[in-house]
């Protein structure tokens, strides 16, 4: 059973990462001046969960300001991004195109990579079934394995 565990759970956990990379998904590279703006904009089928992810090479210290916004310029999710690599997630509602707007907050110019995507989260819950599954058959092997092993105790009186 212990086997079969392991596999199923490597089963499940390589499923979750196909159904995640068939997600709809734009990336692209910004250069921003100090307070400088720019966006980008994928269209979302569906009532899912977005993600963005932010990589600043250089780091300096200061970040961005990220929105992320509806077809009507609605305000859905909006935070400051002050570390090198950082990833967020949103629930979008209807179907329609969607922006990630980011502002440069430091005083330098700022080159970051912005990845902006689907997590496909509704095709998600069969795989993960299955990952659960998978555990839960190891932890059920592995008690059965340790609740009747026992560790022999040497005499106390070994002359």
């Amino acid at each position: 059973m212990f086997k079969i565990g392991i596999v199923v759970t490597i089963l499940g956990m390589f499923w979750l990462s196909v159904v995640f990379e068939e997600g709809e998904r734009i990336s692209e590279n910004f250069s921003l001046k100090s307070s400088e703006s720019s966006e980008i904009e994928l269209y979302f089928e569906g009532k899912d969960i977005g993600y963005y992810t932010i990589f600043i090479p250089e780091f300096s210290g200061k970040g961005v300001f990220v929105q992320i916004l509806d077809q009507n310029r609605n305000v859905i999710s909006d935070g400051i991004v002050e570390t090198k690599m950082s990833v967020g997630y949103f629930d979008f509602e209807y179907e329609g195109k969607y922006f990630a707007k980011i502002t440069n907050l430091s005083n330098d110019q700022l080159n970051l990579e912005l990845e902006f995507g689907d997590t496909n989260g509704r095709d998600m819950i069969i795989p993960g079934i299955v990952t659960l599954a998978g555990g839960l058959m190891l932890v059920i092997s592995l008690y059965i394995k340790l609740r009747d092993y026992r560790i022999e105790q040497p005499d106390e009186n070994i002359s």
